[in-house]
C-alpha cells in the first residue's frame, strides 16, 4: 500500500476545488483593478481618508493602489488567508481522519510504522500546498502582468508567493500538531482553523493600534505582510528564523505525539 498515493488521491477533489477558487479570486480581484485603473491616484487619496480600522481590514497601508502590483498586494492578504486555511484544514484532516473515519485500525495492522505513516502523509500534504501555491503564482502573474503595461511583475509576485508558501507550511504543521496532540479527532480541524482566525484578527488589531506592535511576533501573518515584502524587496531574517523554529518544533511535536498516542479504533 502506497500511503502517499492514497493521500494524494483522497485529497485530489479538494485540491481541484481550492485551485479553482483561488483562480477565480485572483481574476475577480484584478478585474476590479481595471475599473479603478483610470482613478488610481484618487483611489489612494480615498483610502488615506478612510478610518484606520478599515485600512487595516483591507490591508492597504502604504501600498500604491495606482499600480497593478500595489493593488495585488492588497489582494495578497486574502490569498494568503485562503492558502493558510487550506493548509491548516489539510494538515489536521490528513492526520485526524483515520480515527474520525474509523480506518486507523486498518492502517495499524499493516507492516508500516507510525513514523512512516506520518512522513507519507506530510509529504502528500506538502505536494498539495505546493500545487496550490503554483496555481496561485501562475494565475497571479498572468492577471497582474495583463495590467502592468510591459513592466515585469514576476519577481515581486515570486517573493510574495514564497512568503505565502512559508505561511502555508506553518499552518500545515499547526494543523498536524493539533491533530496529533488533541484527543478528539473530529474537533481537530475546528481548533486549527480557530487558531488561524485568532492569529489573523491579531494581525489586523496590530495594524489598527500601534501600541500592540510588540505582539507582531505572535502572528505569522505579520511575518509575510505584502507591504513589508514589497517595500523591503525581501524577508526579515528574524521572521525567517522564527518561522524555521515553529516549523521544526511543530513537526517534531507531530511525530512525537502521534507515535505515543492511544488510537481510538
Amino acid at each position: 500500500m502506497n500511503l502517499f498515493k492514497r493521500e494524494m488521491k483522497a485529497n485530489r477533489k479538494s485540491l481541484i476545488i481550492w485551485s479553482i477558487g483561488v483562480i477565480f479570486m485572483v481574476a475577480a480581484g484584478m478585474g476590479k483593478y481595471s475599473s479603478l485603473e483610470g482613478t488610481g491616484q484618487s483611489m489612494n487619496a480615498l483610502m488615506a481618508d478612510m478610518p484606520k480600522s478599515l485600512q487595516a481590514i483591507m490591508g492597504t497601508g502604504s501600498l500604491d493602489l495606482s499600480t497593478p502590483i500595489g493593488y495585488f498586494g492588497v489582494l495578497f492578504l486574502y490569498l494568503a488567508v485562503m492558502g493558510a486555511i487550506h493548509a491548516a484544514m489539510l494538515g489536521s484532516n490528513i492526520i485526524a481522519k483515520e480515527e474520525r473515519d474509523k480506518t486507523v485500525e486498518f492502517l495499524l495492522v499493516k507492516p508500516v510504522s507510525r513514523t512512516r505513516m506520518i512522513t507519507s502523509k506530510l509529504t502528500a500534504a506538502l505536494v498539495n500546498i505546493l500545487i496550490f501555491n503554483i496555481v496561485t503564482f501562475a494565475s497571479s502573474v498572468g492577471m497582474v502582468q495583463k495590467y502592468a503595461e510591459g513592466e515585469s511583475v514576476t519577481a515581486d509576485i515570486s517573493l510574495l508567493m514564497v512568503g505565502m508558501f512559508i505561511l502555508q507550511l506553518i499552518f500545515l504543521v499547526i494543523g498536524t500538531a493539533i491533530a496529533a496532540v488533541y484527543k478528539n479527532a473530529k474537533k481537530a480541524t475546528s481548533l486549527a482553523t480557530g487558531i488561524l482566525l485568532i492569529l489573523f484578527i491579531l494581525s489586523i488589531a496590530i495594524d489598527m493600534n500601534e501600541k500592540l506592535d510588540g505582539l507582531k511576533f505572535l502572528t505569522p501573518f505579520k511575518y509575510y505582510d505584502a507591504k513589508l515584502i514589497l517595500e523591503e524587496g525581501g524577508f526579515e531574517p528574524l521572521y525567517l528564523a522564527l518561522s524555521a523554529l515553529m516549523l521544526l518544533g511543530l513537526t517534531i511535536m507531530t511525530y512525537v505525539f502521534y507515535r505515543k498516542r492511544d488510537m481510538n479504533v
